[in-house]
């Protein structure tokens, strides 16, 4: 029997000799994201490019649309301030920190102020978004709620909330689907009903799978046409039943609240799709088989078109701003 393959991790000082110069960071991120060959973020244009007179280095120009660019160019580090180090170095410790790293920390580490921490932090969890992929074989999904308890709420929320109920009330909803031994896919829903739950399956779950879940009535039929289905009954106190179960889907919500109640302490509504994104990302390339490497150039390669400005990040797109902590 083969032993299990144990990935080739580094700290930080290792990264910072992989990584000693502005000039090595630039080759690493062509070759990830060019693999030597560069492509115009414009036009796509890869055979009418060239490096124009007296420009900087890793500064090309595209014959074809006749504009310059970069290895940055439209993606989440478009018009960076900070070297290129500064965003590896994150990188890193948005992958390598089991349950993320605060803007704070950060702003630490890289002697900047709080506010040019969060932002980086929060376009590195941009690219963080789910692939257009599908999870297949056996998966589990499950719901669960963000949210402050009552006893921790000031009178007035205390007050405003009075008469509606416990449990999920005033709380944000989060769907998740998690494919037994590979990715993890997780995003806020608006409703946890039948429509909205079983409609997120079915745009994100490949058609003949083995879909298990709890009892939760959202789920009744789901094995009528495209899924085998299976279910715990959690409102009996029954947890597993052989191989149906639940358990891997809810160790994501552990780490993600463990996360918000730990690190970030506080989110918003406006922003939880994208922490929620870092989660699941992290957990999908976090199993002991993926060298730290390999994860930090999985995170680069979905960088592209990812650019969101500060605008954007501040701008009110009509969801609360009000924190949601745990």
């Amino acid at each position: 029997m083969s032993k299990k393959r144990i990935a080739e991790t580094f700290g930080v000082t290792q990264l910072y000799r992989m990584f000693p110069t502005e000039e090595s960071c630039w080759q690493w991120l062509e070759a990830v994201r060019w693999n030597g060959q560069p492509v115009c973020p414009h036009c796509g244009e890869v055979e009418k490019i060239g490096n124009p007179p007296k420009s900087k280095a890793h500064h090309y120009w595209c014959r074809s649309c006749r504009k310059h660019f970069t290895a940055t160019t439209g993606t989440v580090m478009h018009s960076r301030r900070r070297p290129l180090q500064d965003w590896l170095y994150t990188i890193y410790s948005v992958l390598t920190a089991r349950k993320g790293v605060s803007a704070m920390q950060l702003s630490k580490e890289l002697d900047c102020h709080y506010r040019t921490a969060w932002y980086m932090l929060h376009r590195v969890r941009e690219a963080c978004v789910d692939e257009d992929f599908k999870l297949r074989t056996v998966v589990e999904v499950d719901e669960t709620y963000i949210g402050g308890k009552r006893r921790n709420m000031s009178n007035a929320k205390r007050k405003a909330l009075a008469g509606t109920g416990r449990g999920a009330v005033g709380k944000a909803a989060v769907f998740g689907i998690r494919e037994r031994g590979g990715n993890v896919k997780a995003m806020p829903v608006e409703s946890t009903d039948k429509q909205t739950l079983q409609g997120a399956i079915a745009e994100h779950v490949e058609a003949g799978s083995t879909v298990y879940t709890d009892d939760h009535g959202a789920y009744e039929g789901l094995g009528d046409v495209l899924y085998t289905h299976g279910s715990v009954k959690h409102s009996l106190q029954e947890y597993v039943n052989g191989m149906c179960h639940t358990n891997g889907i809810e160790s994501v919500w552990a780490v993600l609240k463990r996360s918000i109640n730990g690190t970030w302490h506080h989110v918003s509504p406006k922003h939880l799709a994208r922490y929620v994104n870092e989660a699941a990302f992290r957990l999908s390339e976090g199993n002991c088989e993926v060298d730290t490497i390999d994860r930090m150039a999985a995170l680069v390669r979905r960088i592209a078109d990812r650019r969101i400005s500060l605008e954007e990040l501040t701008a009110d797109n009509g969801l609360s701003n009000e924190v949601v902590s745990m």
